[in-house]
C-alpha cells in the first residue's frame, strides 16, 4: 500500500463541532510520499471540515496535524502553505480580472515590493505547465478562461508554491469527461515526482482510476480504510452508505402530451457564452427528456429559457398549450416549473439566508407561507425540517446559514424545494453534480416518482452515464444546435459521442 515511503502528513484525534454537529470526531490517518489517498464520504460526514482544518481555516476543538514530523498551528493558512501544503477548493479561489501569472503570485510576496517578477515567474510558470501537462496561457485574464483552465491554475498555484501536499475537493465537479482525464494524467506526473495527494471525490471510478488507498467517513468517524487494488466501487459504495446500493432502472415510460415546446427557437449569445440555433422540441409529461453534450454548447441558454430568466429571440415557446408572449421567472413559477439550477451558489441560493428563508424563496408570497402580505414563518420552518428529514440534509437545523453547509447538502435543499412543490415541469440541470452515490441514488428516484406522475423532465447533465440510464429520449447539444431525439437504447455512447463532437448534424433529417 505505502511500503517504506516517508510519511508526510498526519492527522491525529481530530475532533471538531458548530453547535450540536459534530462535524468531526476523532478522526486519524497518515499520508505518504507520492501516495494518493482518496477521502471519500457521504455529504455532510467531515470530508470539507477536515481538509479546512489541515489548511488552517478551521481551528479543531481537539486533535493534531503534523506535516513532515513538524506539529502546524492551528488555524492558520499560511503556516499550511510555508509547511507546502496546498489546496485546490470546489469553488475556484481566482480573481477574474487578473492574468493567470498574476492569480499565481498572488500572496507569494509582498504587495508593497517594486514589480512582481513577472519576467521570471511567467518562465517559472510555463516550465511548470510543460512538465505536468498544464496548458494555459500565463497573460490570459481568467475571467476568460474555461472551467478546466481555471483548475489548471489552481493547480499551478499550488506547484509554484513547492506544494509538498496537495488538497483536491471534488477537483472534477464541474469538469467534462476530457477534462477529468486531462487532469488525472496530470495527477500521475506529479505523484511520480514525489507530490502526495488527498484526493475527495464522490465519482468512485475516478477514486478507483486515481487513488491509492482509500478512507471512507460516515457520519464524521473513520468507517473504514481499503488499498483500491483490494476492493472495487461496488464495496466502497457500501462503505460509505453503510447498506448496498443499487442503482434506480426506470420503467418504459408512457408520454404524455407536449407541457413545453420549442419552435425553431433561436437565443443569441451573450459575450463568450453559446446561444441556441433554430432549437425544435417537445418536453412531454411522463417523460424524461435528456440532454448531453460537453459544457458550453448552449444548455445554459436552453436551461435559462426553460426556468424563464430569458426569453426567445426568436422562434415560438408554447407551455400548456399555448403560445407564450410574455416568459419571466415569475410566468415560468405559475406555470408550474421547479427549477433545479446548475450554480447552486450563484442561482440556486442565498448564502447568508437561512435554510428556512432558502426553503420558501420561490413560494414566500404564496400561501401557506404567506398571508395578506405577512410571513407565516412557523409553516416555512416546517417545510424546511420536512426537507431536511425527506432528504437527509446533514445541519445544524434550519435556522443555519445555508453557505455553513457542505455543496451537497446546499444541493439537497434545492432539489426538495424544487421537487417538493410537485411541478408539472422540471428543469434538472446538473441535479446530482456533488452529490454521494446516496443521495445520487435518491434523487434519481424522485426524478422517476416525478416522471410517474406526469411530470415532464428536461435533464440536462455531462455525465453521459447519467444520461443514458435515466432518459426515456436523449437529445444532444453542439455549438448551439440540438440532435434529434433518440429512444432509450437506440444509440451506443460513442455514438452519441460522435453527435457530441458535431458529427451529424449536416446530415441529419
Amino acid at each position: 500500500m505505502s511500503g517504506n515511503r516517508p510519511v508526510v502528513l498526519k492527522l491525529e484525534g481530530i475532533t471538531k463541532s458548530f453547535g450540536a454537529l459534530r462535524a468531526n470526531d476523532n478522526i486519524g490517518f497518515a499520508l505518504h510520499r507520492g501516495e494518493v489517498l482518496a477521502l471519500l464520504g457521504e455529504n455532510g460526514a467531515g470530508k470539507t471540515t477536515l481538509m479546512n482544518i489541515l489548511f488552517g481555516h478551521y481551528t479543531a476543538d481537539a486533535g493534531t496535524v503534523e506535516v513532515m514530523g513538524q506539529a502546524l498551528p492551528p488555524g492558520q493558512p499560511g503556516a499550511a502553505l510555508a509547511a507546502g501544503v496546498g489546496m485546490v477548493h470546489q469553488h475556484f479561489t481566482l480573481a477574474g480580472n487578473l492574468t493567470v501569472t498574476e492569480n499565481i503570485l498572488l500572496g507569494t510576496r509582498p504587495l508593497w515590493r517594486a514589480g512582481l517578477g513577472r519576467s521570471a515567474a511567467r518562465a517559472q510558470i510555463a516550465a511548470l505547465s510543460r512538465d505536468f501537462g498544464l496548458a494555459v496561457r500565463p497573460d490570459a485574464k481568467v475571467r476568460d478562461l474555461s472551467v478546466g483552465e481555471r483548475q489548471r491554475v489552481e493547480i499551478l498555484k499550488a506547484l509554484y508554491r513547492e506544494a509538498r501536499v496537495l488538497i483536491l475537493d471534488e477537483p472534477t465537479a464541474v469538469l467534462t469527461p476530457q477534462e477529468t482525464d486531462a487532469l488525472l494524467a496530470t495527477l500521475r506526473k506529479a505523484v511520480a515526482r514525489g507530490l502526495s495527494v488527498i484526493f475527495i471525490s464522490h465519482k468512485l471510478h475516478e477514486v478507483m482510476a486515481a487513488a491509492d488507498r482509500v478512507i471512507v467517513l460516515r457520519h464524521g468517524r473513520v468507517a473504514g480504510e481499503v488499498a483500491t487494488a483490494e476492493t472495487d466501487r461496488h464495496r466502497l459504495a457500501e462503505m460509505m452508505v453503510g447498506e448496498e446500493v443499487r442503482l434506480p432502472q426506470p420503467s418504459t415510460a408512457t408520454p404524455g402530451p407536449a407541457l413545453m415546446s420549442l419552435r425553431q427557437v433561436t437565443c443569441h449569445p451573450e459575450g463568450s457564452r453559446s446561444g441556441l440555433n433554430r432549437v425544435t422540441f417537445d418536453l412531454r409529461a411522463g417523460q424524461i427528456t435528456g440532454l448531453a453534450g460537453v459544457s458550453g454548447n448552449g444548455q445554459g441558454a436552453l436551461a435559462d429559457l426553460v426556468s424563464g430568466m430569458t426569453a426567445p429571440d426568436e422562434g415560438r415557446l408554447e407551455v400548456h398549450g399555448a403560445e407564450v408572449s410574455v416568459w419571466s421567472p415569475r410566468a415560468a413559477l405559475a406555470a408550474g416549473v421547479g427549477r433545479i439550477p446548475e450554480d447552486r451558489h450563484a442561482t440556486g441560493s442565498i448564502a447568508d439566508f437561512t435554510l428556512t428563508e432558502n426553503a420558501v424563496l420561490e413560494d414566500y408570497a404564496r400561501p401557506p407561507y404567506s398571508r395578506h402580505g405577512w410571513m407565516n414563518w412557523r409553516a416555512a420552518r416546517t417545510h424546511a425540517e420536512k426537507i431536511i428529514a425527506a432528504y437527509d440534509l446533514r445541519c445544524p437545523g434550519p435556522e443555519a446559514r445555508i453557505r455553513l453547509l457542505s455543496g451537497g447538502n446546499m444541493q439537497k435543499l434545492i432539489l426538495g424545494r424544487a421537487l417538493e412543490a410537485g411541478p408539472r415541469i422540471i428543469l434538472a440541470n446538473q441535479p446530482v453534480r456533488g452529490l454521494d452515490i446516496g443521495a445520487l441514488t435518491y434523487v434519481q428516484e424522485c426524478l422517476i416518482a416525478a416522471r410517474d406522475a406526469g411530470a415532464a423532465i428536461l435533464l440536462i447533465s455531462e455525465d453521459l452515464d447519467e444520461v443514458l440510464a435515466l432518459s426515456d429520449v436523449i437529445h444532444v447539444m453542439s455549438e448551439g444546435r440540438l440532435s434529434p431525439g433518440f429512444p432509450r437504447g437506440s444509440k451506443t455512447p460513442a455514438e452519441l459521442g460522435a453527435w457530441m463532437a458535431g458529427q451529424g448534424f449536416d446530415h441529419a433529417a
